[in-house]
């Protein structure tokens, strides 16, 4: 089970599966305890037939119901100019993409106070999307610092996927009762479930724990096929590249359309619609199946892993560098971790300190590096990552990358 703390994606949808899912659930479910997450699918595949009820279809989700593929206007609270988001993460152990996106975008929006957070004082760790340990981030606030600074509470709060601490789900729950929003990135939806003041929500997550979802947290309506769904005081989005669309739409809601459109041209990014496919990356046979295996498996059998230095300048973008990151370390072939081509700490485009990961880390022991320039642009990002990807290991690999991040358009 999804743990946060280092932790893969570890179960794939199995409710109901096919002829192709259930011949690709012993191969190409993410973990690293292969053998545990093993025993986690079978037993999904046997529940699987039971009373959980299924995954809401967007396209069938009643228009009664109160969850929209629209996010309300905000409405100025406490004479506050613009609103204020925190974008909150556990020192034990966070999604590194899903954190540096929406921080990283909504700063560069400049419609609103953006304050990263940390459940305590000291660099926040961060993991990869297949659990590979990355960069560690020095917040701006601790969780106690944040109710200081702003005892009203926070307009947003962005909640990565990551350790689901008490003092984390104590925290949720008091915003939203001082009237915050609650916007979770990825499985960042299970951490506000969690909160148990969501019952009876509509909300969508990584497509990977689909069913796990729905056996251990039906108090929900999961919803699938969608990049991102409102339900009241609730935004949540798909899978991890589903952050920037997510961001976009939060700006949009903020200041308006154009102010979106001219954001999405400024950092190269499609348009934001909601509209998505995620039944298409669940594994099957004859599309998915061997991209996914690749990646989580083959790749780390029959090929050794290289130490991949990301090397990131000075005032380097934070979507851009975690894109990176992140897609580099789920291949199965690298391990890539940030190289300063300056000195530690290295300060990001907009104000966040980043450490290596280790605290003697030597950050010039990788035998290949990858050249972030400073001006890559957030939503291209992830595009130059992959055919850089393609070019090293080749067009599966990258095609199963793209898959385990939910990124619709690798082609």
């Amino acid at each position: 089970m999804f743990d946060g703390i280092g932790a893969d994606r570890v179960l794939f949808d199995t409710f109901r599966p096919s002829r192709d899912e259930h011949i690709m659930s012993s191969i190409v479910h993410l973990g690293r305890h292969a053998l545990a997450s093993f025993a986690i699918v079978v037993l999904s595949l046997l529940t699987a037939c039971g009373s959980v009820r299924p995954a809401i279809d967007v396209a069938s989700l009643p228009t009664q119901a109160g969850a929209s593929e629209n996010i309300a206007t905000y409405h100025a609270r406490f004479g506050r100019s613009r609103p204020v988001i925190a974008v909150v993460g556990d020192n034990h152990g966070t999604e590194l993409t899903d954190f540096m996106v929406p921080y990283g975008v909504l700063s560069e929006s400049g419609v609103a106070e953006v304050v990263a957070v940390s459940t305590q004082s000291g660099p926040m760790k961060t993991f990869t999307d297949l659990g590979q340990p990355a960069f560690r981030i020095v917040a701006q606030a601790t969780l106690a610092e944040f109710d200081v600074h702003h005892p009203d509470g926070a307009d947003y709060v962005v909640v990565p996927a990551q350790n689901a601490a008490p003092e984390l789900l104590r925290w949720l729950a008091e915003q939203t009762h001082k009237g915050g929003v609650l916007v979770s990135i990825c499985n960042g939806a299970m951490v506000v479930a969690e909160t148990g003041v969501m019952a009876g929500r509509h909300a969508t997550a990584h497509w990977s724990t689909e069913s796990h979802r729905l056996q251990t947290q039906g108090s929900i309506h999961w919803v699938k096929n969608v990049r991102y769904v409102s339900d009241g005081n609730w935004i949540s989005s798909a899978g991890v590249s589903a952050s920037i669309p997510t961001s976009l739409a939060l700006v949009e809601a903020i200041a308006g359309h154009q102010r979106a459109a001219m954001l999405a041209e400024t950092i190269g990014a499609s348009p934001w619609t909601a509209r998505h496919n995620s039944d298409a990356f669940h594994p099957h046979i004859a599309t998915t199946g061997l991209p996914l295996a690749k990646v989580v498996y083959t790749n780390r059998w029959f090929h050794g892993k290289e130490e991949l230095g990301i090397l990131a300048p000075p005032g380097v973008d934070e979507a851009s560098l975690a894109l990176t990151v992140d897609a580099f370390s789920s291949t199965g072939r690298s391990h890539a971790y940030l190289v300063p081509s300056a000195e530690m700490p290295l300060r990001t485009r907009h104000g966040l300190t980043l450490l290596p990961e280790h605290e003697n880390q030597d950050p010039v022991g990788a035998k290949q590096k990858v050249v972030l320039p400073v001006a890559t642009p957030a939503g291209k990002a992830l595009d130059i990552a992959l055919a850089g990807i393609a070019q090293r290991y080749g067009r599966t690999t990258a095609s199963g990358v793209a898959i385990v991040l939910e990124y619709p358009d690798f082609n």
